[in-house]
């Protein structure tokens, strides 16, 4: 009974060893996060998944969003400014928006000055993240070395044969950053937009997205912009909104705290979840109402409206 009784208890401590070393090996391994333009009518998204898998069955797959307008490299820039900061160091972003796939655009791997790495084609995508995460270093993949098997002639889906390919031998550790390939000065491509800034008695700022299930339209001017102006909640604000030269929209709003603050219909000028200037109509889409969308051709200029005290 003694003899059974230890056999049992070293079979559990057995087991119990396995379970926790392989939980500290899987817990080592960093995510990879997907975003393309790629949409979910088809097996796209899965396909690059499955190629992970079969690099590393352990791998932790994530997605960040796979409803990028397509071609459209400028959202894709900012979802990912957007949400990287959230993620733990170490994580691997592939991001496929990658309208001249095949052609002799670079591919690219960055390692941001946080320890983050962006898995991409270096077409502009890279340009928000780089400014606000900073860059570390950035290699071109070697996509004779770093491209899944039998894919040399495959010219349209680099998203599964060289991004998902490399991304997951990383991650897992079968090579390291500097065997992804060169090293690079820096990215190539970066877009170009209006940064926030006081000009005399306006801010002048970009609309890089919209909250698109509101209809809400999000500026990159931050709230301490306003406060440097002096601009308090409970002030009208004038408000300019431009695509290129063009005035699509032109009128005066309250700065208020929350939506509920005005009657329903309403405009406003509130501050977002990432702390940035945003307009919006209460209980309605302003996007829709007042045909205005977003990208770097997009921009703002707002400032106290004086006439309404």
């Amino acid at each position: 009974m003694k003899n059974r009784s230890r056999k049992h208890y070293l079979v559990e401590i057995g087991i119990l060893f396995l379970w926790l070393t392989g939980t500290a090996c899987n817990r080592g391994k960093p995510a990879i996060v997907f975003q393309s333009d790629f949409g979910l009518k088809d097996g796209a998204v899965s396909t690059m998944k499955g190629v992970c898998a079969e690099v590393d069955p352990d791998l932790k797959l994530y997605d960040l969003c796979h409803e990028i307008p397509v071609y459209n490299i400028w959202e894709a820039a900012y979802r990912l400014q957007q949400t990287a900061p959230y993620w733990p160091k170490g994580t691997i972003f592939v991001s496929v928006v990658d309208p001249g796939v095949g052609t002799d655009r670079k591919s690219v791997v960055l390692k941001s000055k946080t320890g983050h790495y962006f898995v991409t084609p270096d077409n502009g995508t890279l340009s928000l993240i780089s400014e606000a995460l900073g860059i570390e270093s950035i290699r071109r993949i070697d996509e004779e070395f770093n491209r899944r098997k039998n894919s040399l002639t495959s010219y349209t889906f680099h998203g599964r044969d060289v991004y998902a390919y490399t991304a997951a031998r990383f991650a897992s550790g079968m090579i390291s950053f500097e065997e992804i390939g060169e090293l690079l000065p820096d990215i190539e491509v970066r877009l170009s937009y209006q940064r926030p800034l006081i000009q005399g008695d306006s801010i002048l700022g970009n609309i890089p997205i919209l909250d698109t299930q509101y209809g809400n339209v999000w500026t990159n001017i931050a709230d301490s912009l306003l406060e440097k102006l002096g601009i308090r909640k409970g002030d009208s604000i004038a408000i300019r909104i431009q695509k290129n030269n063009a005035v699509i929209f032109a009128g005066t709003m309250q700065y208020v705290a929350t939506f509920g603050e005005v009657a329903v219909k309403n405009t406003l000028c509130y501050i977002n979840s990432l702390m940035n200037v945003s307009f919006a109509l209460n209980m309605d889409s302003f996007s829709d109402s007042f045909k205005v969308q977003s990208g770097a051709e997009w921009n703002v200029v707002l400032k106290e409206n004086n006439l309404g005290k």
